[in-house]
């Protein structure tokens, strides 16, 4: 039964056997015809010119946008400074405008004030900013209110110069918390003496901005390779010595662009002087920023502001070239 059964199967067909391959039912001159060439459907590559020129294009309005508000202004100051400019009369004076600045007393007395009171408040930031970078990076209970110590920066200049000014003068806050201390017996004049109010721009100053070197100061250390440190922790070192002989060298160049920026925005210090002193006692407050706005829109002598512009503005970019250079050529060696 089993062999019939057998027998029976392989007697059928296989259905392998049963298919045929049927030929194209296309003549030899339809082949062609039949395999047409096939278009690149994908989209079409630029030429190397276009391909070089689109990053520029890219960039082209951030670029246009920058050249208005700082090239344009730049260049008609200069241009400003030649002439004696009250209101619509302008009479060419050519480099009188540079003379009679260089020869004003109230001008070298507006940039010893930027140059003391920017040196002060600068120095205090980055001491501070490094021992508070140093603690958050350290511990974590300190890690942990990072957020808190950047407010002061978002708050508006403006803002912040009325708080003190209120601190200081107008609320007496100061006094009465020195007066309950026992410190002082009775109100302190901060505007009556040369360093008091000069103390109070840079309390100011360096409580707002104290924040902005702080968070470079975080990540610089926080981007450092932590093999070196380790190694050093092995070998014994307590972590003040880890941080001033290994870490604080690393963060060299980081530290000097900090503090050149830093330093370059003190230079035009203007809000807190404004708001707080307006130059007082006797001009010992007024700041270069503080005399250009003087002597333009208050003395109206347009042509002079713009010339005491343009030799800040010198003065300033060979001092940050000249640090930057040094800190980075000595880093070097």
């Amino acid at each position: 039964m089993l062999r019939r059964v057998f027998m029976s199967v392989a007697e059928k067909p296989c259905r392998s056997d049963q298919m045929t391959t049927k030929a194209p039912l296309v003549s030899a001159a339809g082949v062609a015809k039949a395999t047409p060439n096939r278009r690149n459907t994908g989209p079409r590559r630029r030429s190397p010119a276009l391909r070089k020129a689109f990053p520029y294009l890219l960039l082209a309005p951030a670029m246009a946008y920058l050249l208005v508000i700082t090239l344009y202004p730049g260049l008609f100051a200069i241009y400003q400074s030649l002439f004696v400019v009250k209101f619509l009369t302008w009479e060419w004076t050519g480099l009188g405008n540079y003379s009679a600045i260089l020869q004003d007393r109230e001008f070298w007395a507006a940039l010893g004030n930027t140059a003391i009171i920017g040196g002060i408040s600068l120095t205090l930031q980055t001491a501070i900013a490094l021992t508070i970078a140093y603690f958050a990076y350290r511990d974590p209970f300190i890690r942990g209110w990072r957020i808190v110590y950047l407010m002061p920066m978002l708050f508006m200049p403006s803002a912040v110069a009325f708080i003190w000014k209120l601190a200081f003068n107008d609320g007496r806050v100061i006094s009465n918390l020195l007066m309950s201390v026992g410190l002082v017996d009775g109100n302190v004049d901060w505007l009556g003496n040369v360093w008091l109010a000069r103390m109070t721009l840079i309390v100011a100053d360096v409580w707002q901005w104290t924040p902005f070197l702080f968070i470079i100061f975080v990540a610089a250390l926080q981007g450092q390779d932590q093999e070196i440190e380790e190694a050093a922790r092995l070998d014994g070192a307590s972590w003040p010595s880890i941080f001033w002989n290994i870490s604080l060298p690393m963060m060299r160049p980081v530290i000097v662009v900090a503090v050149t920026l830093r330093g370059i925005d003190i230079t035009t210090m203007f809000t807190n002087v404004f708001v707080m002193t307006q130059g007082t006692p006797g001009g010992a407050t007024e700041t270069m920023s503080y005399f250009i706005y003087r002597q333009g829109f208050r003395m109206f002598n347009f042509g002079y502001a713009s010339a005491a512009s343009v030799l800040m503005l010198i003065l300033t970019i060979i001092i940050a070239q000249t640090v930057v250079k040094r800190a980075f050529h000595s880093g070097k060696k």
